[in-house]
């Protein structure tokens, strides 16, 4: 991994977990979700005409239909994270999300690119794996402490994470269309395709917007400034070192959650992100 790669995925780690922490403060869920994703469209479109003036990316009916899948992607992942932080903690649901998510995104890489990560790179993404199990606690846990649906709604949510980092992998080291662009297509499409809904909740959003506007416009500008900064580095590293280093945002997520939130169990957590980040060290050196 070379160094402005781990540069790029180290702000962008810092930028996700922040705009996460963002995202369980308000817990807006699909209302929510359009209100931020309709001013990040606002807020990005003057980047992206001058990115497309100056780039002349080639953009056809094969670049648009795979854009098009990226989006429905987003859009799922969006909807399964909101319900996680409905029913769960940043804490819980955010590092076992983030966590999920590489490993299987480490296996169809392998699968589906051919890429080989070398031993102690393996070695860091089971260590990075191990610690998202030590937080999640055993079964019974699960079901004494009603945290089962969180923990569903994090693996469904690192499942979703998973298949779009390597579908938006081929977009932009495949098709070579430019991050920005990718991100920005894929989140206009995700505020049109909900406003169905938003028109029968408009109430809802207006009521979001007074609660929490500056969560509302953090989120607009973090989430896809730090999906840029990764999109920008898979043009040129594998996926299978990258996904996981940017779990270091996991170190974050369970702070914040933890001592800004004041979630439970902070001990076992903070032993789990322990353990993830001497993954993420031994992930580096490979």
């Amino acid at each position: 991994m070379s160094v402005l790669a781990l540069i790029l995925v180290l702000s962008s780690a810092v930028l996700h977990a922040t705009w996460n922490w963002l995202a369980k403060r308000a817990a807006g869920g699909i209302p929510f979700v359009w209100l931020f994703s309709a001013l990040s469209a606002t807020i990005y479109l003057p980047i992206v005409i001058i990115t497309l003036l100056t780039l002349h990316p080639l953009i056809g009916n094969t670049e648009i239909v795979f854009m098009l899948g990226s989006s429905m992607l987003h859009l799922g992942y969006f909807f399964l994270l909101n319900r996680g932080y409905q029913v769960g903690d940043l804490s819980l649901v955010y590092p076992l999300s983030r966590g999920t998510g590489p490993v299987l995104a480490v296996v169809g890489a392998v699968a589906l690119f051919g890429e080989r990560p070398s031993s102690l790179a393996v070695v860091g993404i089971a260590l990075v794996t191990s610690g998202v199990f030590i937080l999640t606690g055993d079964l019974k846990a699960l079901r004494r402490n009603g945290t089962a649906p969180a923990v569903i709604y994090g693996l469904l949510t690192g499942l979703v994470i998973a298949v779009y980092t390597l579908w938006d992998k081929l977009v932009v080291a495949g098709l070579l269309i430019p991050p920005l662009v990718l991100i920005w297509f894929s989140t206009v499409v995700r505020t049109l395709a909900l406003i169905p809904y938003v028109l029968r909740h408009r109430s809802t959003v207006a009521s979001l917007w007074r609660s929490y506007p500056k969560e509302a416009l953090g989120i607009a500008v973090l989430d896809t400034l730090s999906y840029i900064l990764f999109l920008a580095a898979l043009t040129f590293s594998p996926v299978s070192y990258l996904s996981p280093a940017r779990q270091i945002s996991i170190l974050l997520g369970a702070f914040l959650g933890v001592r800004l939130l004041a979630e439970s169990d902070a001990r076992r957590r903070f032993i789990a992100a322990g353990v993830m980040l001497i993954g993420l060290v031994a992930l580096t050196l490979g």
